[in-house]
């Protein structure tokens, strides 16, 4: 095993992990349930996620009362994402509960802020709340749990709400995957890791996937919103249709080797695309660099100076240098 870098070793104990909305609305639906049973929410809650971790939450908001001769119990938890800069660090995460039909199980709704899958390709179907399986079975677990420790029902109908939920959904993937109205409730293994590559890639797969269901021919990954913006002025694709890969060629091109769609366009600046042409996979300035000599050959094979290019301090330089026919014809070198 690869000893990690001491620059690894910083970033794992000086940033703070946090839970995902799946743990939280989990955590809320134990208080819940307990005060339905019990008549009394717990001040704190503590869940195992499927990591393993254990998860300790303050319940941050508490309310019961009576609808139409049935009674509801609500629960609240502010989301924690620890040092991830995730938009929904800070929102209250509210599940209220309902007995459900007899035999009906544990079926879920979707409240103030929390979108509705109006696409096909998502792991939930067209008309579902926006509440992906792995926090929809941590719920269902929950309630098993404690029907079991607390002599309780079975029958549960879960709202979740996130107030400010459709204007935080404004700022994720969420329009373009057809969620429409909100956030999604979500999370894997209930922990948030800091800047987490394997949740962005995650996001680039559903999008490839709304893409195939929704039988588009042609999609395009950009390196971020410059990039976006000018292949839209070149190709107007629908929103569905784009994909914001950011440095993440690789898992992107992997993913649709085994997940073709027709047509590719990758957008990008320069010296990103410039490494993407010389192998690079990911395309972050800590984790690849470009080639200067290797780009110095490939330029003198377009008429331009190769001296000029080995010996630039940067790609924006070269790319400043030559001329419009040497980048394009440097973009079309194999």
């Amino acid at each position: 095993m690869t000893r990690p870098t001491a620059r690894k070793e910083r970033l794992q104990t000086t940033l703070r992990f946090g839970w995902t909305t799946g743990t939280c609305a989990t955590a809320a639906v134990n208080a819940a349930y307990t005060a339905m049973v019990t008549g009394q929410f717990p001040d704190r809650v503590t869940i195992i996620t499927p990591s393993g971790k254990n998860a300790d939450l303050a319940v941050a908001e508490t309310a019961s009362g009576t609808e139409a001769g049935a009674h509801w119990f609500q629960a609240g938890i502010i989301k924690d994402a620890g040092d991830d800069p995730d938009v929904t660090h800070g929102a209250l995460i509210t599940v209220t509960l309902r007995r459900g039909d007899t035999g009906s199980g544990v079926t879920f709704r979707r409240g103030e802020g929390v979108g509705v899958v109006t696409k096909p390709g998502l792991p939930v179907a067209v008309g579902e709340p926006a509440i992906n399986p792995v926090p929809r079975q941590m719920m269902q677990d929950a309630i098993a749990d404690l029907a079991n420790h607390l002599n309780g029902p079975r029958d549960i109908v879960i709202e979740i709400s996130v107030p400010g939920g459709a204007e935080l959904a404004l700022k994720t993937w969420n329009p373009r995957l057809g969620i429409e109205g909100g956030i999604s409730i979500l999370g894997t293994t209930g922990v948030v890791r800091p800047f987490s590559c394997s949740a962005w890639i995650a996001s680039i797969h559903r999008g490839i996937d709304v893409a195939r269901a929704n039988g588009l021919q042609h999609v395009m990954a950009s390196t971020g919103a410059t990039s976006e913006a000018w292949g839209q002025s070149c190709y107007n694709l629908p929103d569905i249709a784009l994909i914001d890969m950011g440095d993440f060629v690789g898992g992107m091109v992997k993913y649709m080797r085994r997940h073709p769609l027709p047509n590719l366009s990758i957008m990008g600046g320069f010296g990103k695309l410039v490494k993407l042409g010389q192998g690079a996979i990911d395309l972050h300035s800590a984790r690849s660099q470009v080639d200067f000599n290797a780009l110095s050959v490939m330029a003198a094979a377009v008429g331009f100076d190769p001296d000029k290019v080995a010996a630039a301090n940067s790609v924006l330089e070269v790319a400043q240098m030559a001329s419009t026919e040497q980048r394009d014809a440097l973009a079309s070198r194999r």
